[in-house]
């Protein structure tokens, strides 16, 4: 079983579109894993969450979903994504309201725990300290997590019960053997990543090698840029897309 693994789509039809085309290309994928926050920021949030659903994939709630049907305060937003947040309210159906308002924090696809942001707290907490990822390792009920949220694709493995995990990035094309210790994965996000690479990121989990592989590809980020204007997005979150930050 192979099992496409995306986060932080944020409403970029491009940057999603590609990751799919590319990750056909590499042997395609069984099921899709989808670890939140698929509307936010960009300027195509229904066709996002169309695209998802057609793909047969099972998502958890980010804070950005659950904001749009009004389950997190817009007060926990900065006005950029807040001013993103009230736009896309206008520009989604009552089913595609209703699929946001349905989705859980929390999924179990043995051997992982599906999470937007941690274990600990699924919907908040930005994953990228060790210590923090120890803490979190003790609440796991699986063997392995993925997560997402921070929008920097990276691992933390774990050797032992108890012992401070190592922080690795997760580089485009090296794939992570999960064959020993713990591990809890960020594939990056597919449509602002904020690690300093623009490109769009994801990763393909290979249950029989027991591999997640993480890939980085380019889209066409003026067509975004383009659509978030007419839409009068704020500036701030176009501009940021140019740089990956």
């Amino acid at each position: 079983m192979r099992a496409l693994l995306v986060s932080d789509i944020h409403s970029n039809l491009e940057a999603f579109r590609s990751v799919l085309t590319d990750a056909r290309a590499r042997g395609g994928w069984d099921v899709v894993w989808c670890l939140g926050d698929i509307v936010g920021y960009g300027p195509d949030p229904g066709p996002c969450l169309d695209l998802v659903r057609d793909l047969g994939g099972i998502s958890v709630a980010g804070n950005h979903d659950w904001a749009v049907v009004g389950k997190v305060p817009l007060s926990d937003f900065n006005p950029y994504a807040a001013a993103a947040i009230r736009w896309t309210v206008d520009q989604i159906s009552p089913e595609q309201s209703r699929y946001l308002a349905n989705l859980t924090t929390t999924i179990r696809c043995d051997p992982f725990t599906l999470a937007h942001g941690s274990p600990r707290e699924p919907i908040w907490e930005y994953l990228l300290d060790p210590e923090d990822a120890r803490d979190n390792f003790t609440l796991l009920l699986t063997l392995h997590g993925l997560v997402g949220h921070s929008h920097v694709a990276l691992a933390f493995r774990q050797e032992t019960v108890g012992t401070r995990p190592r922080r690795t990035a997760l580089t485009s094309e090296e794939a992570v053997s999960l064959s020993t210790g713990r591990w809890i994965v960020n594939p990056g996000s597919v449509g602002q990543p904020r690690d300093g690479d623009p490109r769009a990121a994801y990763a393909l989990y290979d249950d029989a090698a027991r591999t997640i592989t993480g890939y980085r590809v380019a889209y066409d980020i003026p067509a975004v840029l383009q659509k978030m204007a007419a839409a009068g997005l704020p500036t701030f979150l176009a501009q940021r897309l140019s740089v990956g930050r």
